[in-house]
């Protein structure tokens, strides 16, 4: 999986200086991607294809529908109904379409397919694609113009070079990698991406969120001045784990339970955290320049919660100085916070709609549901002829996670150039049925980043 591509020699500066000075990523990014486009032949119609029908894959799937939902994961035992997951009978605009779809399981395949059917967007049999090369048959459908990837964030890397190579538009969950390989080749397919006119947006919601757009702006303006602290929180109690059934491999178990398994999800920091890291990493406009950073498992021992760990927090440091105290929880019965917070040499802000100091300003304005206004912003782009591209962000709010994650594991101070030129891959050797052993949890007396 390793890639002949160097990565930002200038860590500690801003994106925009980075783009200038540094071209080894474009020099080679075309490598392997053949010169097509993603145009709609015809039509403007955007007919989408959906890699994943899990939870987050179907909810996608009604959002890019723009029609409201309420989809519940893992889906209750007799199904669902629709008075509970889906609301509202028929699809929201016209010109959008899903026309296939791809999944590991026939039994997620068909719960999607099911929802869709409840909105009035039936997927016929034929375009309905089960097993581990089902991703591939979906992007090999010439009309499939637009596809999203909701499998678990260990095959984005994999999923979006073979969407580049076949010309196709792209939303794609966060986060995009689970190791530094990945992200690599994240965004070696963005720069493709670039050269073929296809549009790439990211699931980090804020991005997409009028209210901290305007903030963002307005602290990249001077509002706080220059900022040297910021906060961030992503403390919550557990999320869902599904159980073992008989019958069930050790690796269809993993996939299934995939978040609680560093190689299919990143663990905690890098699969959820990554909001808010995205988030600062946008308001500083620069990535920090090392990590150092302590974490654990104390309150999900079982391996029913696979080897991940349950807390992370990390001091991140950019190269001016700035500090950034992250903390990431998945612990029931503490109190939960989701926020953060910038300290600058004129004022505060919460990062999201509202700044005060010297400056005193509040949004007002209304705010679409951001799950909406992702795929509306990416289509509205590649339909304007000018298609919008997140993956180089979106990888390297992907790799702060992955360099913070790699300092909690270790024990060890990581700075981003080593993070960025790591050489490790998470994941098996292969991909199939059958037995896999469960890893240990990581510490610093097993775990040596490399």
């Amino acid at each position: 999986m390793e890639r002949n591509l160097k990565g930002n020699r200038y860590p500690g500066v801003s994106r925009r200086q980075f783009l200038k000075q540094s071209s080894a990523i474009g020099a080679v990014a075309a490598v392997g991607f053949p010169n097509v486009t993603g145009a709609v032949a015809g039509s403007d119609e955007i007919r989408v294809g959906v890699i994943g029908c899990g939870g987050r894959g179907t909810g996608a799937a009604l959002n890019v529908l723009q029609v409201p939902t309420e989809v519940i994961y893992p889906p209750p035992r007799n199904g669902y109904h629709t008075e509970d997951a889906v609301p509202g009978s028929q699809v929201g605009v016209k010109g959008i379409k899903v026309v296939a779809l791809a999944d590991l399981f026939r039994d997620r395949l068909e719960e999607c397919r099911t929802q869709l059917r409840n909105v009035g967007n039936d997927v016929p049999d034929d375009r309905c694609f089960v097993g581990w090369d089902a991703y591939q048959a979906l992007i090999d459908l010439d009309d499939v113009n637009y596809v999203i990837l909701a499998t678990p964030p260990y095959y984005r890397p994999k999923e979006l070079h073979a969407c580049v190579d076949a010309g196709k538009h792209v939303f794609m969950e966060k986060p995009v990698a689970v190791d530094s390989p990945g992200v690599r080749s994240i965004i070696e397919s963005g720069e493709a991406a670039k050269k073929k006119s296809l549009g790439i947006a990211a699931g980090t919601l804020r991005r997409h969120q009028a209210d901290i757009i305007e903030t963002v702006r307005r602290l990249h303006e001077g509002a706080i001045g220059e900022i040297y602290q910021a906060r961030a929180y992503f403390n919550i109690g557990e999320i869902w784990m599904i159980p073992r059934e008989d019958g069930w491999s050790d690796m269809e178990w993993q996939q299934r339970n995939w978040p609680y398994y560093t190689w299919l999800s990143g663990d905690i920091i890098v699969e959820q955290h990554i909001h808010m890291i995205d988030m600062i990493n946008w308001i500083m406009d620069a990535n920090p320049v090392k990590a150092y950073g302590m974490g654990g498992r104390l309150a999900r021992p079982g391996e029913e919660y696979g080897h991940i760990y349950d807390h992370f927090a990390i001091e991140y440091e950019y190269a001016n100085g700035a500090m950034f105290f992250s903390q990431n929880r998945q612990i029931e019965n503490c109190a939960n916070r989701i926020s953060a917070a910038v300290l600058g040499s004129k004022g505060r802000s919460n990062g999201e709609n509202q700044i005060s100091g010297l400056t005193e300003w509040q949004y007002e304005g209304k705010v679409r549901d951001a799950y909406e206004q992702e795929h509306i912003n990416l289509i509205d782009s590649i339909r304007r002829g000018e298609p919008i591209n997140e993956a180089r962000q979106v990888a390297e709010s992907t790799l702060t996670g992955i360099m913070g994650r790699d300092s909690c594991y270790s024990g060890d101070e990581i700075t981003w150039e080593a993070a960025l030129n790591s050489k490790r891959v998470f994941g098996p050797n292969e991909l199939k049925f059958g037995p896999l052993e469960l890893p240990e949890v990581p510490t610093p007396r097993n775990f040596e980043f490399e």
